[in-house]
């Protein structure tokens, strides 16, 4: 089989399955087909070689729109490539489409894009979670064996979890951040989804490692994913924090993860107790950081340099007004005043800088679990998908999903969602382990043998074949 006829297929699937899920901003027919029949006429051996990936609508892929699913940069193309991008074209891979989002990347369900929300495609009456929601479900729905999305408080696993695939979030570092357009830039991280662990572990190894422009991309060995994911597990150590097991889980979810921890058990790895005791705070902390950086980043939005510009303003801060005005959603509003808020005199030591001191007690809290085992298993969301709308009127209820998410981002630490079961409604159930730093091999080896001998046996309602 030819790569252009790989190619052709997802083109097709994307096409045909759009108008149901709204997963795609845009599908990049003639720049996929001219990448693959290039591929068809060379003879090099590229790891990822006419591997079709789909990338969220925040990183920058060059003669592409990046509009990060806001009227604001609606009709912005990149003139760059991440450098994500730049390696998985290196490395053969080609991107298929720009796919759909909250926002600016705000968002727990995907309902917050200027360009509609995303719909699941094991129930199009609910969310497949956010803020990559349209990353999710063009793997979930079979269109493509992996895609890129961003992380900033479990913007790739919780969408994984509620679609039923793999969503991974490296360690702070790891993939570089150049050319992803910035939410809140200390908890920033391109993750990846795959249909399969050993898809995500085969991407990971392409666009991990350092970056000269990314001064927060980090000078780590990269190990090789791949020739660890089948090691064995009997012996590691899963720490269980039975205290998050709590108020605000669903039964059928936490029924799912403690069986799941006795599934590890009967692999052979070892279950200990921990405790975690600031992640409480984690949602609180989260969300003073994340939407004072917001703040702050977003202030480039001005109807300026460029992006959307309001119309008929007889002066400038007019225009400034109205342009943000126009330009921007609802929730992107409402983080940008709390952020402001949250760093306005006389309200910074109280709030910002107290958050910064929790999430470092937070940070000290893994180091010392991780004294005692090798990962950490936990529910990656508190419930399975919800109905489309049922939230979206009330914020604290939406950021209340995040819960089992943000403290891994908060931390720095590498963490990954795994399938894990089918609720009585047929809705997929995904568990969360969390590594120590640089523990990405590790995480992938327990993800991949809990894969094999668990499968998640179902798919969805909707699925390219």
């Amino acid at each position: 089989m030819t790569i252009r006829t790989i190619i052709e297929k997802a083109l097709n699937n994307a096409v045909k399955l759009n108008p149901q899920l709204n997963s795609f901003l845009s599908i990049e027919n003639e720049h996929a087909l001219a990448q693959a029949d290039t591929l068809d006429a060379g003879t090099d051996d590229l790891s990822l070689k006419g591997f079709p990936i789909a990338v969220k609508d925040n990183i920058c892929t060059k003669g592409m729109q990046t509009t990060c699913g806001s009227r604001i940069l609606q009709n912005y193309q990149a003139h760059f490539n991440a450098t994500a991008i730049e390696k998985l074209n290196a490395a053969g891979a080609i991107v298929v489409g720009k796919t759909n989002m909250d926002e600016f990347a705000m968002g727990s369900s995907n309902e917050s894009s200027a360009f509609g929300p995303v719909k699941n495609p094991w129930d199009i009456t609910r969310v497949p979670g956010g803020s990559s929601g349209g990353s999710a479900v063009a793997v979930a729905s079979g269109v493509v064996r992996a895609a890129l999305g961003s992380e900033t408080g479990g913007s790739v696993r919780q969408p994984a979890s509620l679609c039923g695939i793999v969503g991974f979030k490296p360690t702070y570092g790891r993939i570089s951040r150049y050319g992803l357009v910035a939410f809140a830039s200390s908890l920033d991280n391109i993750g990846i989804f795959g249909q399969t662990v050993r898809d995500t572990a085969g991407v990971l190894g392409v666009i991990a490692g350092r970056d000269e422009r990314d001064s927060t991309s980090a000078n780590v060995d990269v190990p090789d994913y791949l020739a660890e994911i089948n090691n064995e597990i009997s012996g590691k150590l899963i720490g269980v924090p039975h205290a998050l097991f709590g108020e605000g889980l669903d039964s059928e979810v936490r029924a799912s993860v403690e069986q799941s921890i006795e599934n590890f058990k009967n692999l052979g790895a070892e279950i200990v107790d921990i405790e975690l005791p600031h992640a409480k705070y984690g949602i609180a902390v989260y969300y003073i950081i994340a939407t004072a950086e917001a703040s702050s980043n977003l202030a480039r939005y001005d109807g300026v340099r460029y992006g959307f510009r309001a119309e008929e303003t007889a002066a400038l801060r007019e225009m400034y007004f109205k342009t943000r005005e126009e330009g921007f959603g609802e929730e992107v509003k409402r983080r940008i005043m709390l952020g402001t808020y949250v760093l306005s005199s006389g309200y910074y030591d109280a709030y910002y800088a107290k958050a910064q001191k929790v999430r470092s007690l937070v940070k000290q809290d893994y180091e010392h679990a991780f004294t005692k085992c090798d990962a950490i298993i936990t529910p990656t969301s508190p419930s399975v998908a919800f109905k489309l709308g049922e939230k979206s009127r009330d914020p604290l209820a939406m950021y209340l999903n995040d819960v089992y998410t943000v403290s891994a981002n908060l931390a720095g630490v590498p963490a990954i969602s795994v399938p894990c079961g089918i609720s009585s409604e047929g809705l997929p159930i995904g568990l969360q382990l969390t590594g120590n730093f640089w523990s990405e091999n590790t995480l992938l080896n327990l993800a991949s043998r809990y894969e094999e001998h668990f499968p998640l046996g179902a798919k969805p309602k909707i699925f390219a074949e």
